[in-house]
C-alpha cells in the first residue's frame, strides 16, 4: 500500500520519518478508501456549504481528499454524506487551508463521523474558539496532523498535488495570505485551490508559479481584494468556481466577476448553482450542478 501512496515533506517540516511510521501503523486504515475499485476519472466537488469553502476530491482510483469544511452549519457533513453514500466512512486526507471558522468549522463533525487518515494544515493557530475543539477531536481520534508548506506534495497513482504557497520564509500580516495553496495535476488537467489568498500575496505567488490552469477555486469567495487581473492573465483558467453563501461582504463582487469574464472563464458559484462537480478524463472537463 505504501507503494501506491506517497506524501513528500520538504526538510522544513522534518517529519518524513514520522509520516512513514504513521503510515505503517495506519496501513489498514489510512488509505482504506482505495481498497474498492474506484472511478477512472477525477471528480472535484465544490461543496455548497454556505459562506465558506469545502471541496471533495475523488482521485482516479478512489482515494479521497477533503479540502476545508466550511462553517459549523452541518452543510459539509450533509454534502459529503450525499456524495459518498451511507456506508463509506473513510476520508483519506483532510487539508485545512487555514484555521478560520468558515474553513474549519464543519471539520469537527467530519472528524467525528469519518475515519480520517491525516489532517494537513499550515501550522497557524486559529483564533476562533472552535479550533481548539477541532484539535481536541483529532487527538481523541488519534488522527495524525502534519504542518505543510511550499514544496510539500501528495502523490497518488498518476495524480500529484503540490503545495505551492506559502514559502518557508513568508508570513503575511493578513492570515489569509498564509493560506495553503494546492496545485493539483490529475487526469490531464491542473486545478488551483487558493483558499482565501489575497491580492498582495498573489503578486509574490506569481513570481513562483506561472502555470496555465484549467480550473480555479476563486480566492476569498470572490472578494474584490483577491483574484487580480495580473493573477488571472497568467493563469487563464477555463473554469472558475466561487464558493459563497449569503453574506454581508458583497461577495462575489462585480469587480471580480468582471475580471473573470474578461479572460473568458466559465463562472460557477455555489450560492446559485449549489454543489458544482467537475469530472475530468483525458484533460476534458464535464461540469454538473446540484442545486438545492
Amino acid at each position: 500500500m505504501l507503494n501506491d501512496i506517497f506524501l513528500k515533506l520538504t526538510p522544513h517540516s522534518k517529519r518524513l520519518l514520522l509520516l512513514f511510521a504513521a503510515l505503517v501503523v495506519l496501513d489498514a486504515v489510512l488509505w482504506g478508501g482505495i481498497l474498492f475499485p474506484g472511478a477512472q476519472n477525477l471528480k472535484i466537488h465544490f461543496l455548497s456549504v454556505g459562506q465558506g469553502d469545502g471541496e471533495l476530491v475523488v482521485f482516479p482510483g478512489g482515494a479521497k481528499l477533503l479540502i476545508d469544511g466550511g462553517p459549523p452549519n452541518g452543510r459539509v457533513l450533509e454534502e459529503v454524506g450525499t456524495l459518498l453514500g451511507p456506508t463509506d466512512r473513510t476520508i483519506d486526507l483532510v487539508l485545512l487551508s487555514h484555521p478560520q471558522l468558515d474553513h474549519f468549522g464543519g471539520l469537527i463533525e467530519v472528524v467525528k463521523r469519518y475515519r480520517v487518515g491525516a489532517l494537513l494544515w499550515n501550522g497557524e493557530e486559529g483564533v476562533a474558539g472552535g479550533f481548539q475543539d477541532l484539535l481536541r477531536v483529532l487527538r481523541e481520534r488519534q488522527t495524525p496532523v502534519y504542518v505543510l508548506g511550499r514544496g510539500d506534495a501528495i502523490r497518488y497513482k498518476e495524480s500529484r498535488g503540490e503545495i505551492v504557497w506559502p514559502p518557508a520564509n513568508y508570513r503575511g500580516k493578513d492570515p489569509n495570505d498564509n493560506v495553503l495553496v494546492l496545485a493539483l495535476k490529475s487526469a490531464g488537467s491542473e486545478t488551483l485551490f487558493t483558499g482565501d489568498l489575497g491580492r498582495e500575496a498573489e503578486q509574490k505567488f506569481l513570481t513562483m508559479f506561472h502555470d496555465r490552469i484549467d480550473l480555479l477555486k476563486v480566492g476569498h469567495h470572490g472578494s474584490k481584494f483577491a483574484t487580480s487581473k495580473e493573477f488571472l492573465n497568467v493563469l487563464k483558467p477555463k473554469v472558475a468556481v466561487i464558493e459563497v453563501g449569503k453574506n454581508n461582504y458583497g461577495h462575489p463582487t462585480q469587480e471580480t466577476l468582471g475580471r473573470l469574464k474578461d479572460i473568458g472563464a466559465r463562472i460557477f458559484r455555489t450560492d446559485h448553482d449549489g454543489t458544482v462537480t467537475v469530472e475530468v478524463g483525458d484533460g476534458k472537463l464535464k461540469l454538473f450542478t446540484h442545486s438545492r
